[in-house]
């Protein structure tokens, strides 16, 4: 559920953005189509709007493209629900919620990643998981991936996260990284770079998220069916640049890490390239829905909404552009 103060946060945050953003395309407004999109995270999964502005793909397929940082995958879903918003990159738990209660316009058109990649990271004494319990572990948000995944490790291990540690909330994943660096977590739910940062400053891997394999909608690209009515050659041409982007994301380290070095200001290669090698095996080559980790959420919704048993993870898919980018080959290009 949305409280009042993350909603009015929220307007606040992306009036202002979309305030700035105008200024400063006042000479090109007209020219292109305008799209706004928002996304949850500063993570590599999440980085792909970044490696196709860098790339001037929007440009190429004449979209003005407005990106807007919204550190909650359900606020996110707000903002595309409310009209605010015609594109997320982001989780896909705020938009399942969302359809179960009713909101079935929301669709996921394409899929980057499927599966859950985050690590916990601790203090060099903590050794194994079970050295965790009793202990302050920090997560972006309470329903946000990072959460889900402490949450769901835990039950692959034998624990159970709501009795076994304490949980803090820390905002996103640079401010997780720093409530670990500054003591006041012992331990932390990251994902790349984060992960790789932690590593390098010293703390020891404690649970292994990729060797896990938990299926969940980590990362997916999300729109409303009306919006697909109206602006059905807008979204696909954003669905292009996406492709194309996917593509200098696997393959062109150089502009990837130029990417992430600018957005995360982390410029140390060794944090990067680590990065990209954990991540880049479980992001999605040719943007791939995946009902298992759809699934996944319907799932974690179930016992408290009943209403999620009777959905089916198709039910909240569209494969159209999909299948013409696969007809056009714009995966190989």
């Amino acid at each position: 559920m949305l409280g009042y103060r993350d909603i009015r946060f929220f307007k606040m945050t992306f009036a202002v953005s979309l305030v700035c953003w105008s200024v400063g395309n006042v000479g090109q407004l007209g020219a292109a189509d305008r799209l706004i999109g928002v996304h949850s995270a500063q993570v590599l999964s999440q980085s792909m709007p970044w490696i196709a502005q860098e790339a001037g793909l929007f440009k190429k397929y004449d979209l003005d493209f407005r990106l807007v940082l919204i550190v909650s995958s359900p606020v996110a879903t707000a903002a595309t629900i409310n009209g605010d918003a015609e594109i997320q990159v982001t989780g896909a738990i705020g938009n399942v919620r969302a359809y179960v209660q009713g909101v079935t316009d929301l669709v996921f058109i394409g899929g980057i990643k499927n599966t859950m990649t985050h690590n916990i990271l601790g203090k060099p004494e903590i050794r194994r998981p079970e050295d965790l319990k009793g202990r302050k572990v920090g997560v972006g948000r309470f329903g946000s991936n990072t959460h889900n995944f402490v949450v769901q490790a835990f039950k692959k291990l034998g624990m159970d996260a709501s009795r076994d540690i304490q949980t803090i909330q820390t905002g996103g994943g640079p401010e997780t990284l720093a409530a670990l660096v500054g003591g006041s977590v012992e331990a932390a739910a990251l994902v790349a770079p984060g992960d790789a940062g932690a590593v390098a400053r010293g703390f020891r891997l404690i649970v292994n998220g990729a060797e896990l394999r938990i299926p969940y909608g980590a990362t997916q690209i999300v729109t409303m069916r009306p919006t697909i009515a109206k602006r059905g050659p807008v979204i696909g041409r954003f669905m292009r640049v996406m492709a194309e982007a996917s593509k200098i994301l696997h393959t062109d380290k150089n502009i990837v890490y130029k990417v992430l070095g600018k957005h995360l200001r982390i410029n140390d290669t060794k944090i990067l390239d680590s990065a990209y090698q954990s991540e880049i095996p479980a992001l999605e080559r040719r943007l791939e829905l995946n009902e298992a980790a759809l699934q996944a959420s319907l799932d974690e919704i179930a016992p408290l909404d009943a209403r999620a048993k009777a959905i089916k993870p198709q039910d909240m898919m569209d494969r159209r552009y999909l299948v013409e980018l696969e007809k056009s080959g714009a995966f190989d290009k």
